[in-house]
């Protein structure tokens, strides 16, 4: 019996139930000895909802650039559109002023002959106070003041060529620059709008 029982011994002290499955101790392990299914450093793979996760982040950050791209050049092309209507707003009132001084300047132009005739009757004592002409004279003259006529030139001025008419010139002793020796006709001015220029005898030096 005791034979018996050595005979089904194992050398090694190995069980014999390990030995008939085959089953190895360092099987589930890698080289490295460590878990099969988790790296070498213990990472963890990235999974398809990670990479969807990216890429979308990445859409989304070129969608928001181009969008602030759009933006600034919308904002640009506002600017731009309200500075060239604020110069528009500005070039038709400036011609709108002109067209005006201008529409005044030809009603203006057709007092100047009345007011030379009343000049000419003032200058031969023909405008007597308490007349009924001096009364239509003064009615005239304060309707071509509140328009905003004015009259210029005047004797003793220095001769402008941009606003003198010379009709004469005198040479005169004593005289060191062109000068207005006589008004003929008076100039008219109406704001920026010349009228028209006023007549005057120059004196200019004696050579």
């Amino acid at each position: 019996m005791a034979d018996k029982d050595f005979e089904n011994e194992v050398p090694g002290g190995e069980d014999p139930e390990a030995q008939a499955s085959g089953s190895d101790p360092q099987e589930g392990r890698n080289a490295t000895g460590d878990p099969e299914g988790v790296g070498a450093e213990g990472g963890e793979e990235l999974t398809v909802d990670d990479i969807l996760g990216a890429e979308q982040s990445a859409e989304a950050a070129a969608e928001d650039a181009v969008l602030a791209d759009l933006e600034s050049q919308l904002l640009n092309d506002l600017k731009r559109l309200q500075a060239e209507y604020a110069n528009y707003r500005r070039r038709t009132e400036e011609q709108r002023e002109i067209e005006i001084e201008r529409a005044k300047g030809a009603v203006a132009k057709g007092l100047l002959p009345v007011l030379d005739d009343l000049d000419r009757a003032e200058k031969h004592d023909d405008l007597e106070e308490g007349t009924p002409f001096a009364a239509i004279a003064e009615k005239l003259r304060g309707l071509a003041e509140r328009m905003g006529i004015v009259t210029y030139g005047a004797a003793g001025e220095v001769f402008d060529p941009q606003q003198h008419e010379a009709i004469f010139q005198a040479p005169t002793p004593g005289t060191t620059e062109p000068t207005i020796l006589e008004v003929v006709e008076v100039g008219y001015r109406l704001g920026s709008v010349e009228l028209r220029p006023a007549k005057v005898v120059v004196a200019v030096p004696v050579e």
